[in-house]
């Protein structure tokens, strides 16, 4: 049997067929060695390991994933335009008289995309011109069976029907939009469309109160976009320790019109003119609506009890610590799968599949331990670990200690009055909980932490067991460590 990988991408912003496919005749269809649902973090494992097998990629949407296209990469780009922005603007704090003269959207959008779109392109070239043992399939693909699939066509052209040994899912999530504002009718835009806006807009709504929302709300703003953030939560970044939580609300509550345990009702009007209703009864004119309220894994459009797989209740596919799913010789990895919608954890998953599949009497499990996430906001937010309020469940004899940006040097010249850095640790051991970080170079700052607690270096340790270069931004780490009253 020729040995066949086939890898399936789709865009699964509309489903492209309401009925489940028919059944495949077993007999007259392609037949592979692994087909790979997705072309994100998919795409990464099938590398020299796989040059004697078949392999074959399906893509209904862009290579290159989430992360990519309209995550991960494009979004810091935004943010990094929008922190100049604000470094302009506070420019005078430190005796430096500037001005924002103007921003170009326009430049802005182009200077991102011009770059990410040839990398999006360039992989689909590859894998379709230079990858000699790999067959791509462009559309969206659904189980009609035991690892058997049918692909709708992207083109519209028909469909291609083909069955696998092994099948990878890593078919990625797509934004969830609530009820009242998908059936209104009325146009909004998403985080996979914002940053291709072509101009940028005066008044944006922004509904939803995680990290999507909180990166926008600190773009469009910095850009010179008045905002409303329209959160159900009484808090923003309602998952993070709540004195994060408290402290980051409290300061965007002053710099844009921010609106907690709130839901919309109701949208009106037509794109450049929208009113948008709240359960208060208040009405919001807005020229653009951004739905960040949250992201949904692609499971459901794909037939997935045909093939024996399971799911959880909020729609993610069952693994084990292998990545196994519940049907025989069905993987699964990234955010159609894992509670972590991280493309780092989604790499970490695909790492430990590229091996497995390769290696059935080898296995290796994946380590989901400390994984940390960073909200490139103003401030940056960061965080690995524990919680305070998870910790206080699991009833732990625990020490905190929050320490001030503003109370080390590097912090006190940078005139920071708002950073913070909380550490979480067991008493009597030392053993380090949780760690979380809101100001500048936060998603930096957070990694030290991240390696002690990865490798066991306990609180005590990591403060007096090494050099702490001052007056370096990591002193706030530090004595955060050696305040903790162990």
């Amino acid at each position: 049997m020729a040995a066949v990988v086939s890898v399936i991408t789709q865009d699964y912003q509309t489903s492209l067929h309401g009925d489940e496919p028919s059944p495949i005749n077993l007999d007259a269809v392609p037949h592979h060695d692994l087909v790979v649902i997705g072309t994100g973090s998919g795409n990464t494992f099938v590398d020299e390991r796989y040059a004697g097998l078949d392999v074959a990629f399906v893509e209904h949407g862009v290579f290159g994933g989430t992360c990519l296209n309209v995550g991960c990469i494009p979004t810091k780009m935004y943010v990094y335009a929008a922190d100049v922005a604000e470094a302009v603007r506070r420019a005078a704090t430190y005796g430096i008289d500037a001005s924002l003269d103007k921003v170009r959207w326009a430049d802005i959008r182009d200077r991102v995309f011009g770059r990410i779109d040839p990398i999006a392109e360039g992989g689909k070239e590859y894998r379709v011109e230079r990858s000699p043992n790999v067959t791509v399939y462009f559309g969206h693909a659904a189980f009609t069976g035991p690892r058997a699939l049918r692909v709708e066509r992207t083109d519209g052209s028909g469909a291609d029907e083909l069955t696998a040994d092994q099948v990878v899912v890593a078919a990625g999530g797509r934004p969830m939009i609530p009820a009242a504002i998908a059936e209104s009718g009325v146009p909004y835009e998403t985080s996979d469309t914002i940053m291709r806006l072509s101009e940028l807009p005066r008044r944006l709504a922004i509904v939803g109160g995680g990290f999507i929302a909180a990166e926008f709300a600190h773009v469009f703003s910095a850009l010179g976009t008045q905002v409303t953030v329209i959160a159900r939560g009484s808090r923003m970044l309602r998952s993070h320790d709540e004195t994060i939580s408290a402290a980051y609300t409290d300061l965007i509550a002053g710099r844009l019109d921010l609106r907690t345990s709130t839901q919309v009702t109701g949208v009106s009007g037509t794109a450049g003119d929208l009113r948008v209703t709240l359960d208060d009864g208040e009405t919001i004119e807005v020229d653009t609506l951004l739905v960040a309220a949250g992201r949904v894994p692609n499971g459901d459009r794909m037939n997935l009890g045909a093939a024996g797989i399971g799911t959880h209740s909020d729609g993610r596919i069952e693994v084990d610590q292998y990545q196994r799913t519940s049907a025989e010789g069905v993987w699964a990895l990234g955010d159609v799968s894992s509670p972590w919608a991280l493309k780092h954890v989604a790499n970490h998953e695909a790492k430990i599949v590229g091996h497995n599949v390769l290696h059935p009497d080898d296995l290796r499990e994946t380590n989901h331990r400390y994984i940390p996430s960073a909200v490139f906001t103003d401030p940056q937010v960061a965080s690995v670990g524990k919680t305070e309020e998870q910790v206080r469940m699991l009833g732990l004899d625990y020490t905190v200690k929050v320490q001030r940006f503003g109370d080390v040097a590097f912090g006190w010249a940078m005139e920071d009055t708002t950073g913070l850095c909380k550490i979480l640790a067991e008493k009597g051991t030392g053993r380090l909980l949780g760690a979380h970080i809101m100001g500048p170079q936060a998603s930096t700052l957070i990694q030290p932490l991240i390696q002690a607690m990865s490798f066991g270096l306990h609180a005590r340790e990591m403060a007096t067991g090494q050099y702490w270069i001052h007056p370096a931004l990591p002193e706030v780490v530090e004595n955060a460590l050696l305040g903790l009253d162990l």
